[in-house]
Formats: structure tokens, sequence, C-alpha cells
């Protein structure tokens, strides 16, 4: 299952769309993206990591951070 979810990860950051590991989750069933980039890292792939904070509509006194996975250009 594990590299079912890998070739998955791959072709959606092949497509050019940032992943984060809720991404992954919904659209993959996958909860250790960190693992599966890290594979995908070993096998060649530049992919790089950017966190950004996301404001949440039910309280926006906490912001959360939230990571991001895109191929390096």
């Amino acid at each position: 299952m594990t590299d079912s979810q890998t070739k998955k990860i791959k072709k959606h950051l092949e497509s050019g769309e940032p992943i984060s590991a809720l991404d992954a989750l919904n659209k993959y069933g996958c909860f250790r993206l960190a693992a599966r980039i890290y594979d995908l890292k070993e096998e060649g792939m530049n992919i790089e990591k950017y966190t950004i904070y996301h404001l949440s509509t039910y309280n926006f006194a906490d912001p959360k951070l939230v990571t991001f996975y895109r191929l390096a250009s």
C-alpha cells in the first residue's frame, strides 16, 4: 500500500500542485506524508517544504502552522 501511496503523491507533485498532510490523508489515505516525501527524495526528487499560518474560521486568535511540500523549481 505504501508504494501505491508514494506513486500517487509523486504524480500529484509532478502535476505542479503542493500537498499538505491533510491533502495526503483525504486524497490518498496517507497518514505519514513526511515518510513518503522522504522516500521520493531518496529516489532523487527535488522536493521543498514550506510552512504557512492558517487562520481558522472558528478561532482567529489561534493560527495554526501548516506545512506543504512541492517540487523545487
